[in-house]
């Protein structure tokens, strides 16, 4: 139940990143399409276009994970014998929990610090600065736990395939 909860929060998070990237193209043609007119794009424009990049990287970083859409070499994985490659795999996946999990408590110190100073973006409007920074603690602890499941599933990160697979 807990793992069914967990993919339709990652899932959620990747639609969430997904339409994000909408708005993204949306907000760049409008501020495009209004300079072209000879008018001054919204300052408000420009600012959640910024603000969308951090959460689209982050909110859809969880399901890259899970999915191994993200960007790794297989060179040297593709050499090595099976018993080898489960070895190297695990071995990669646990730095890569160790890395999320370190990123994730800086990201709940910065949350924290930030809630606790009353900490505010302040370019086109004010915006909380905790509301930016919460993204950190819930993206690199959940892609710490898409990455322990290389370390415990029976999928292993690498598929000791060298090149391009699409």
């Amino acid at each position: 139940m807990i793992s069914k909860a967990l993919a339709v929060l990652v899932n959620l998070l990747a639609i969430i990143a997904g339409a994000t990237l909408v708005w993204l193209m949306i907000s760049v043609i409008t501020s495009v399409l209004m300079r072209n007119a000879g008018l001054q794009p919204f300052a408000w424009l420009f600012t959640s276009a910024e603000y969308g990049l951090l959460y689209m990287t982050m909110l859809g970083a969880p399901w890259l994970v899970r999915e191994k859409g993200h960007v790794h070499i297989e060179l040297v994985t593709a050499a090595l014998p099976d018993g080898a490659r489960r070895i190297v795999s695990r071995i990669v996946a646990i730095a890569c929990v160790l890395v999320c999990l370190i990123l994730a408590w800086k990201g709940v110190e910065l949350f924290l610090k930030n809630i606790e100073r009353g900490d505010y973006d302040t370019r086109a409007y004010y915006y909380p600065r905790w509301m930016l920074t919460i993204a950190f603690p819930i993206s690199f602890g959940l892609m710490a736990i898409e990455f322990s499941r290389f370390i415990f599933g029976s999928e292993l990160m690498h598929s000791g395939e060298a090149g391009i697979h699409e």
